[in-house]
């Protein structure tokens, strides 16, 4: 892909990259994400690769050598045993744990297609995203697996393979916090679906591989092979599916090594993941770039309450970790953390949310360690800018835009911006999506003319900072993830009491910002805890609003649209 056509006069970013950022990047010379893969599971073999702690400090915990070996298994089971084939889609439902990297290197090395998924997504959610992805198969924790139940038979799914927390642990100790999950806290439900558990799923793949290993399935695939489904809503709307290739993804990595190389070392970091595996963030920097880099991998199965992470902090030496700033403002809210700061730590990233200027200066001064924004969007793989971990750093902006990657600011008719004007930024680079996967038009109102219109509006300043001033015009940002208020009014106007709703987000202290919606009666006698409990049938908890509102009438344009925004303006005082 061609870099820019723009001239360094228009990129005043490329200053401040100094002798520790390299402005041109050789093409990743892995033609796909699991051939990178086998490469640092042979160089780092006997080094352990993943550990999860449990909130007790129980913990299991996986070599390169094994992750290898295992997701090989894992490949051959979906190929032989269950007949998928190449492209196929796969989707991954669970928090976490060893059975993750395990499960989609194995999809990887199949040649089929991940389509990640958040394990707390609601029955109705689960039904759109594998029937619009079309996935052949669901690897699903047994947490949830009674909400797969209700929708199985109305999606396209074939196989079932089932999973634990604590699997892959020391049989004790798994037998222990497995009896506990089920006995004790009665957390796993029953189902009567016909199932297969990874643990059988992995034997049956190494009979099928007799001693071989999988690299015949992914020997062909290319740059331009499709190999994550992410789903996002893009800047609208309901869930879409960024089609994100290995090309997308093996560059995204080699950028964001680019920016992170003066205090990232091979072999010997150590990386608290307890943002999920399955959001874009933690795939992409805390799983992939950290194991090719040979890093050992701590997750975190849930941090909330954020009790949960103290053992992993106090029994590692943590020297990375990402998150949201809820989470480093949870952190440094706990005793246990401030009395006894992690001592190893090299840098901290922060993004999903804005990160807020109060907590980077105490985060630094409590842990003597960086605290860095970035900013990326699932569509971009997701890295776009970062601020720089060397030299001087702009607070309460999102730095500068990694390698290989341009950035235009334009208005409302895409036109170029005055220099010190706001714009809507537009993003070109290697790491950009293929599309939305089956949305052609949803694609061409997103990439235009090879830009990646973001809706987000910035300003950049002399020197190449960026700095968000608006972010799209209606999404919600919940402790980094995104809500789509479209998607929570439509439920609502599901009710038969509701005539309609108008959805909007409101800061919090806890999750950034959190939702409220405004409810126009169809039936005088709806309660809001009624339309709460319809959205907790229908939603994920952290898209479900907080505070419902009625209202007589909603503010609207002359044409009858909804206008959000005096919404906003009540609460946020115009």
């Amino acid at each position: 892909m061609k870099y820019s056509d723009r001239g360094q006069e228009e990129k005043p970013w490329l200053s401040q990259y100094g002798d520790h950022i390299q402005e041109m990047l050789d093409t990743p010379s892995h033609p796909s994400l699991p051939a990178a893969m086998r490469e640092a599971s042979k160089e780092f073999a006997d080094q352990i690769a993943f550990t999860t702690v449990m909130p007790n400090g129980m913990y299991g915990s996986l070599t390169y050598a094994q992750v290898d070996e295992m997701s090989d298994a894992f490949a051959y089971y979906l190929r032989e045993e269950l007949g998928l084939e190449a492209g196929d889609r796969v989707a991954l439902q669970m928090p976490n744990c060893l059975c993750y990297p395990v499960t989609m290197m194995g999809v990887l090395k199949a040649g089929c297609v991940v389509v990640n998924t958040n394990p707390l997504y609601t029955p109705d959610e689960m039904e759109h995203q594998f029937e619009d992805s079309g996935a052949k198969a669901v690897v699903i924790v047994d947490l949830f697996a009674d909400k797969l139940e209700k929708v199985l038979a109305d999606t396209p799914v074939e196989h079932v393979i089932t999973l634990r927390v604590p699997e892959f642990f020391p049989p004790i100790v798994k037998q222990i916090t497995y009896g506990v999950m089920k006995y004790w806290n009665r957390a796993i439900p029953q189902h009567n679906m016909k199932v297969t558990r990874l643990p059988a799923a992995l034997q049956i793949g190494r009979k099928h591989a007799s001693g071989e290993d999988a690299s015949k399935y992914w020997e062909s695939l290319t740059h331009d092979d499709l190999a994550l489904l992410q789903y996002t809503g893009g800047t609208t709307g309901v869930a879409k599916g960024a089609m994100l290739a290995h090309g997308n993804m093996l560059w995204n990595l080699a950028q964001i090594r680019a920016m992170t190389t003066s205090h990232l070392e091979r072999g010997t970091e150590v990386v608290l993941t307890a943002l999920p595996l399955y959001h874009i963030f933690a795939c992409a920097v805390n799983f992939m770039t950290m194991y090719l880099v040979g890093s050992r991998n701590i997750l975190v199965p849930s941090p909330r309450p954020i009790q949960r992470v103290q053992r992993a902090i106090e029994n590692y030496d943590i020297t990375w970790l990402t998150g949201v700033n809820t989470l480093y403002n949870a952190l440094m809210n706990e005793e246990w953390f401030v009395a006894y700061p992690p001592k190893h730590i090299k840098a901290a990233v922060g993004g999903g949310a804005a990160m807020h200027h109060a907590v980077v200066d105490a985060w630094e001064e409590m842990v003597g360690a960086p605290l860095v924004e970035g900013y990326g969007l699932t569509e971009a793989s997701p890295a776009v800018c970062f601020q720089p971990l060397n030299g001087e750093r702009k607070r309460n902006t999102i730095g500068i835009p990694v390698p290989m990657t341009d950035i235009k600011l334009v208005d409302e008719e895409g036109e170029l911006v005055e220099k010190g004007e706001s714009g809507e930024l537009c993003i070109k680079g290697p790491q950009v999506m293929q599309g939305y996967w089956q949305r052609p038009d949803e694609t061409d109102k997103t990439i235009i003319d090879g830009w990646l219109h973001t809706g987000d509006v910035a300003v950049m300043e002399e020197d190449g900072t960026f700095k968000i001033v608006d972010r799209k015009k209606d999404m919600i940002l919940v402790s980094g993830f995104n809500v789509y208020p479209n998607e929570i009014e439509d439920v609502l106007s599901l009710h038969e009491k509701v005539m309609e709703a108008a959805v909007i987000g409101v800061p919090s202290e806890k999750s950034g910002e959190e939702v409220r919606a405004y409810v126009v009666k169809r039936e005088e006698d709806v309660t809001a805890e009624e339309l709460k409990k319809h959205c907790k049938e229908h939603l994920t908890g952290y898209k479900r609003p907080r505070k419902i509102e009625f209202r007589e009438e909603l503010p609207k344009t002359p044409i009858g649209k909804i206008l959000r925004r005096e919404l906003r303006d009540e609460v946020l005082g115009g």
